[in-house]
């Protein structure tokens, strides 16, 4: 393809190479392969029990996978583990938000800058200067992350009241705590109404334009998915069935009968 020629002299963000896992009997996803590069939005779209989830499951360890490899700026991280993928550049948000609700706003972004901490298990008991000092610097960082999110006057309250389409916000704000290299976002727009989505929608440009990140992006709106995704790659039972622009997933036979529904 035309894009493929143009993105081909560049180390990907992420690239899986034959990526497969069984649970028993069953093959969950078989032999994907999938490259993100720098600074773009890639889409994985396909029905309920596709494997969409499970491939973010893979690609952040959660689950070990059967066969195949994962690579993160050209750095096999096949031998990680969750917390090491995370701290190597990998974030994620989840179908079911995961904040801490009983936590602050402000305290729920602090939590995902455990990447950045520079103080020991001493400093944090005795308080010492240097932990102050971090302490000082991760609020400020936070409070940053929380104005670019336009949740920075909703900083001292509880998560958990929070707005809907906010907390989705919140979760993300914290998951870009972490300072990712890729961003995973699994089916952000869920359970929104048409003027959230249209908010996340800017969000997520927003994030590439401010972070410059790559994003793999989870959904089943496919108004948000053509509307904002560079790439797309569709899952039919654990397997790739298309991948290209918006316009060729748009136009592909198969992804209309299977997928689309027009």
């Amino acid at each position: 393809m035309r894009e493929e020629m143009k993105t081909d002299n560049r180390i990907p963000v992420l690239e899986a190479e034959d990526l497969g896992i069984d649970f028993g009997g069953l093959t969950a996803v078989n032999n994907l392969s999938l490259k993100i590069y720098d600074n773009e939005i890639v889409g994985l779209i396909g029905p309920n029990g596709a494997g969409k989830t499970t491939v973010f499951n893979l690609l952040t360890k959660v689950y070990e996978p059967t066969r195949g490899t994962i690579k993160l700026c050209g750095q096999d991280i096949g031998k990680m583990t969750t917390v090491e993928v995370n701290k190597a550049g990998i974030a994620r948000t989840f179908q079911n938000i995961r904040l801490f609700m009983n936590l602050s706003v402000l305290d729920n972004v602090i939590t995902g800058m455990h990447n950045t901490v520079v103080y020991g298990l001493t400093d944090s008991l005795f308080r010492t200067k240097k932990f102050r000092e971090s302490e000082k610097l991760a609020e400020e960082k936070a409070r940053e992350i929380l104005r670019i999110f336009e949740l920075e006057d909703k900083a001292d309250v509880p998560a958990g009241s929070l707005p809907y389409g906010e907390q989705r916000r919140l979760e993300i704000a914290r998951a870009l705590a972490t300072e990712p290299k890729l961003l995973l976002l699994d089916e952000p727009a869920a359970g929104m109404n048409p003027q959230e989505t249209e908010e996340l929608m800017k969000t997520i440009r927003f994030i590439k334009e401010h972070f410059g990140i790559a994003i793999l992006l989870i959904e089943h709106d496919m108004k948000l998915v053509m509307g904002i995704c560079e790439r797309i790659t569709v899952l039919n039972y654990g397997a790739m069935l298309a991948s290209g622009t918006p316009a060729e997933i748009q136009a592909n036979p198969q992804v209309i009968k299977a997928y689309l529904g027009e």
